[in-house]
Protein backbone atom coordinates (compact mmCIF):
# COMPACT_ATOMS: atom_id res chain seq x y z
CA UNK A 1 0.00 0.00 0.00
CA UNK A 2 1.27 3.46 -0.81
CA UNK A 3 1.63 6.23 1.75
CA UNK A 4 -1.11 8.20 0.04
CA UNK A 5 -3.51 5.25 0.04
CA UNK A 6 -2.83 4.48 3.70
CA UNK A 7 -3.38 8.10 4.73
CA UNK A 8 -6.64 8.14 2.78
CA UNK A 9 -7.79 4.95 4.54
CA UNK A 10 -6.92 6.39 7.97
CA UNK A 11 -8.82 9.59 7.18
CA UNK A 12 -11.81 7.68 5.80
CA UNK A 13 -11.96 5.72 9.06
CA UNK A 14 -11.76 8.94 11.11
CA UNK A 15 -8.63 7.71 12.87
CA UNK A 16 -5.06 8.73 13.61
CA UNK A 17 -1.84 6.70 13.65
CA UNK A 18 1.57 7.13 15.22
CA UNK A 19 4.60 7.88 13.08
CA UNK A 20 6.29 4.68 14.21
CA UNK A 21 3.29 2.48 13.46
CA UNK A 22 2.85 3.94 9.99
CA UNK A 23 6.57 3.68 9.24
CA UNK A 24 6.54 -0.01 10.25
CA UNK A 25 3.42 -0.72 8.19
CA UNK A 26 5.01 0.81 5.10
CA UNK A 27 8.51 -0.55 5.71
CA UNK A 28 10.04 2.92 6.01
CA UNK A 29 12.42 4.55 8.42
CA UNK A 30 10.71 7.33 10.39
CA UNK A 31 13.07 9.90 8.86
CA UNK A 32 12.06 8.80 5.36
CA UNK A 33 8.40 8.84 6.33
CA UNK A 34 8.59 12.38 7.69
CA UNK A 35 10.39 13.58 4.55
CA UNK A 36 7.62 12.12 2.40
CA UNK A 37 4.96 13.61 4.67
CA UNK A 38 6.52 17.05 4.23
CA UNK A 39 6.37 16.61 0.45
CA UNK A 40 2.69 15.69 0.72
CA UNK A 41 2.07 18.75 2.89
CA UNK A 42 3.55 20.93 0.13
CA UNK A 43 1.32 19.24 -2.46
CA UNK A 44 -1.76 19.59 -0.26
CA UNK A 45 -1.05 23.26 0.42
CA UNK A 46 -0.61 24.01 -3.30
CA UNK A 47 -3.88 22.23 -4.07
CA UNK A 48 -5.78 23.98 -1.24
CA UNK A 49 -6.57 20.64 0.37
CA UNK A 50 -6.40 19.66 4.05
CA UNK A 51 -3.00 18.41 5.15
CA UNK A 52 -3.06 14.62 5.02
CA UNK A 53 -0.16 14.48 7.49
CA UNK A 54 -2.56 15.73 10.18
CA UNK A 55 -3.71 12.14 10.78
CA UNK A 56 -0.30 11.36 12.30
CA UNK A 57 0.23 11.66 16.04
CA UNK A 58 3.10 11.45 18.46
CA UNK A 59 3.02 8.25 20.49
CA UNK A 60 3.07 9.99 23.87
CA UNK A 61 1.13 13.14 23.02
CA UNK A 62 -1.72 13.52 25.53
CA UNK A 63 -3.76 15.40 22.92
CA UNK A 64 -2.81 12.97 20.14
CA UNK A 65 -1.16 15.82 18.26
CA UNK A 66 1.24 15.54 15.36
CA UNK A 67 4.95 16.05 16.00
CA UNK A 68 6.38 19.58 16.24
CA UNK A 69 7.80 19.23 12.73
CA UNK A 70 4.25 19.08 11.35
CA UNK A 71 3.46 22.47 12.83
CA UNK A 72 6.82 23.93 11.76
CA UNK A 73 6.23 22.82 8.16
CA UNK A 74 2.64 24.06 8.21
CA UNK A 75 3.82 27.47 9.45
CA UNK A 76 6.48 27.56 6.73
CA UNK A 77 3.69 26.90 4.21
CA UNK A 78 1.78 29.93 5.52
CA UNK A 79 -0.72 28.31 7.86
CA UNK A 80 -1.62 29.94 11.18
CA UNK A 81 -0.61 27.37 13.77
CA UNK A 82 -0.40 29.39 16.98
CA UNK A 83 -3.09 27.12 18.45
CA UNK A 84 -1.66 23.79 17.35
CA UNK A 85 -4.43 21.69 18.82
CA UNK A 86 -7.16 23.68 17.05
CA UNK A 87 -5.20 23.62 13.80
CA UNK A 88 -4.72 19.84 13.92
CA UNK A 89 -8.38 19.27 14.83
CA UNK A 90 -9.53 21.47 11.95
CA UNK A 91 -7.30 19.69 9.45
CA UNK A 92 -8.51 16.30 10.68
CA UNK A 93 -12.15 17.39 10.58
CA UNK A 94 -11.71 18.44 6.96
CA UNK A 95 -9.95 15.19 6.09
CA UNK A 96 -12.52 13.00 7.82
CA UNK A 97 -15.35 14.81 6.06
CA UNK A 98 -13.70 14.55 2.64
CA UNK A 99 -12.57 10.92 3.16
Amino acid sequence: MTLEARLAAIAAAGQTITYGDLARELGLRVADLTARLEQLMEEDARAGKPLRAAVLRQRLSPGQLPAPGFFEKAAALGYQVSDGEAFAKDQRRRLYRSG
